[in-house]
């Protein structure tokens, strides 16, 4: 299982950086650094903020909440009342129109079984 401070140091490596030469980079001292990568201090949050922002990861990687460098993507369905959601689409379309009809309940339809899922 990794640890935030393997995740540390598994990114400097990556780029063949040195604990001296990443420390040069990111303003810090080397025995700090090694103390991260070895998990006997927890970095403070601007040291991580720095880190997600110069190794293009995410927090959520560094934080070994994913492996996932991109982050831990959360799948977002916010609950609309289906009410609400009729009255919108209602207002959306010509009431004398046969065709605003028909496409209306089309939609109507299809988030009506999407709610489903």
């Amino acid at each position: 299982m990794s640890t935030v401070g393997s995740r540390l140091r598994d990114l400097r490596k990556s780029l063949n950086l040195s604990q001296n030469k990443l420390c040069e980079i990111a303003n810090l001292k080397q025995s700090t650094l090694n103390r991260y990568e070895h998990d006997g201090a927890e970095a403070p949050y601007a040291v991580m903020l720095w880190y997600a922002d110069y190794f293009d990861v995410s927090l959520d990687y560094l934080f070994c909440r994913t492996d996932n460098p991109q982050g831990k993507l959360y799948e977002f369905k916010p609950k609309i009342p289906n009410e609400d959601i009729r009255q919108f689409i209602e207002m959306c379309f010509d009431k004398d129109s046969p065709m605003s009809e028909r496409l209306k309940q089309s939609i109507i339809t299809m988030f009506e079984e999407g709610k489903k899922d």
